[in-house]
């Protein structure tokens, strides 16, 4: 009988493992060690360029203007530059004044500060303030229109909190009233409801890229906020498509009522931004301009509560359920006009845009196939004129109840 020698797999198959010793582990530190090394000796020798001969470079951020109270200005600044900047004398309406800086006049890069200026502001007028550096720079902030900001007390947080029932919960469960209507729908009905879904959906994540974008500027150079858009909203969607992988493998196929609650989710990342414009244009005295957006925000949002019921359309979900998809869209508006009016962040509120991009992203993906899989049992295209006008209405209805906002 002849024998058979067993089959050596391999070196490049053949498992390397070993034990962690201490060799082990210095050898994978030394990298690190000799690269901070490197590093260290680039800052203390300026690269081995020497000394500059040119003047420092100085850029500085207003982050925020407020007016806590009658005869007081408060600026939020940030070194946006890569040298340090000292803040020698402040101008309000071109007159010198005095003012206070904590923590102290010398801003190293990406230091903050506050600025206080006992200036006797005038109640809806506008304001002007200059800030001189040392080296002669001057960085100008404005005020539009002069209003006590709002104080975090009881009527406040009622007062503001309430916009956001209005904007947000209202609006999407008013939109959800349409269930019983769309259940009515045959198949191709159905389809054209999502469709137009994905047409609502897209037209909100190419309007946060861009009011992101925008915000973005605004943020301190030096934290690269524009970068962030994009990698963030990437992030949030691939984060979103694990999770429900992960959830389609322990119990099954992902059914209507999952893909409703990721669109809510979605959405209230996006009411959230809502609600950060209205609370910050009342803070800063914008109060016609606040008014103006809760109206048209108001209207806006009644189309989310459509595209939120359209993939539980087949199925007969609890009440509880239409409310707690209400809440996850609507409740962040009320949060968001609470962090505009009181905390407003512009990193913060890029951050929440984009997180809001790439949640939305992942959920037109996921109707897209409802779409595909429904029409492929029918034998028929994705892309038909029924599908085609959806997505073509929901951008149309979201554009054109847009206006009213951006009127």
């Amino acid at each position: 009988m002849a024998q058979t020698t067993p089959t050596r797999k391999p070196v490049a198959e053949q498992e390397r493992r070993g034990p962690f010793t201490p060799m082990v582990i210095l050898l994978a530190l030394l990298p690190l060690v000799l690269l901070g090394g490197v590093l260290a000796l680039i800052v203390k020798t300026d690269a081995g360029l020497g000394e500059r001969a040119v003047p420092p470079i100085e850029t500085l951020n207003v982050q925020q203007v407020r007016l806590p109270e009658p005869g007081v200005i408060e600026l939020d600044i940030v070194n946006d530059g890569p040298d340090p900047i000292t803040i020698a004398q402040v101008l309000v309406d071109e007159a010198y004044w005095q003012y206070e800086i904590d923590p102290g006049q010398t801003l190293e890069r990406r230091d903050s500060a506050t600025i206080t200026i006992p200036y006797p502001w005038v109640q809806d007028e506008a304001h002007g303030i200059a800030m001189i550096s040392e080296t002669g720079v001057v960085f100008e902030a404005a005020i539009p229109v002069a209003i006590e900001s709002p104080e975090a007390d009881r009527e406040s947080v009622l007062r503001f909190g309430l916009v956001g029932l209005y904007v947000g919960v209202v609006p999407v469960g008013l939109g959800l009233l349409w269930y019983p209507t769309m259940r009515r729908l045959g198949r191709r009905g159905m389809n054209f409801v999502l469709a137009l879904t994905v047409g609502l959906l897209a037209f909100l994540a190419v309007d946060m890229w861009g009011e992101a974008q925008e915000i973005a500027m605004g943020v301190a150079g030096t934290l690269n906020a524009p970068i962030l858009v994009p990698l963030l909203a990437a992030g949030m969607a691939a984060l979103l498509v694990v999770i429900g992988n992960s959830l389609r493998g322990r119990k099954g196929a992902s059914n209507g009522l999952d893909l409703a609650y990721r669109i809510s989710f979605g959405i209230g990342l996006h009411n959230l931004g809502e609600g950060l414009a209205i609370g910050a244009a009342f803070a800063l005295g914008e109060v016609a301009l606040g008014v103006f957006l809760i109206l048209g925000f108001t209207l806006h949002n009644v189309t989310e509560g459509v595209g939120i019921a359209a993939p539980v359309v087949g199925e007969r979900p609890a009440l509880v359920h239409f409310v707690a998809l209400a809440a996850i869209a609507g409740v962040p508006a009320i949060l968001g006009t609470w962090i505009g009016a009181f905390t407003y962040s512009p990193f913060w509120t890029t951050v929440f845009f984009a997180v809001g991009i790439g949640a939305i992203l992942q959920v037109i993906v996921e109707v897209g196939r409802l779409v595909v899989r429904s029409q492929a049992k029918a034998g028929e295209p994705a892309m038909t004129w029924i599908t085609f006008g959806g997505v073509t209405a929901g951008v149309a209805v979201m554009y054109l109840t847009g206006l009213l906002v951006a009127g």
